[in-house]
């Protein structure tokens, strides 16, 4: 495996984790609130990127906004509460594996047999990941990251 990323991977859900890890360590720490330059510092992005990210959240109700004075985000449920599933579900709308956007070759054995079999076997592994996912909460992702 490559020490980097493809650059085409999504990183919605990672940057996603970070930002409420990083806002569930602030609320220990007595700081319920933070604005997204101060998520963004620690994500090491753009304030706009952080933005985007936390609206998803916050129309999954995962985040909450605060404006006017003490303006900023703040968790919308416990992390304790919030699985890496719903986190996916909010940030990231596409499916985990797609098929051909054409129609394969109808006339070939491969291309008239390709797209259930594979089809199939895409809902197993998504299956699979979905409930990977749901198995951790943010809560878990920050006590793995402080121990």
């Amino acid at each position: 495996m490559s020490e980097t990323a493809p650059v085409a991977a999504n990183s919605r859900v990672t940057i996603a984790a970070h930002a409420l890890a990083w806002m569930e360590l602030a609320r220990r720490r007595g700081r319920e609130v933070l604005t997204s330059e101060e998520v963004a510092a620690s994500v090491n992005t753009n304030a706009v990127v952080i933005r985007r990210s936390l609206g998803d959240l916050q129309r999954a109700g995962l985040v909450s906004a605060r404006r006017g004075n003490g303006a900023g985000f703040s968790l919308g449920r416990p992390a304790a509460q919030i699985t890496l599933l719903d986190v996916w579900l909010a940030v990231s709308p596409e499916p985990l594996l797609a098929l051909h956007h054409s129609e394969p070759n109808l006339e070939c054995p491969v291309g008239r047999g390709i797209r259930p079999v594979l089809a199939d076997l895409y809902d197993e592994a998504t299956d699979t990941f979905r409930a990977a996912l749901a198995r951790s909460t943010v809560a878990d992702v920050l006590e793995r990251i402080l121990s």
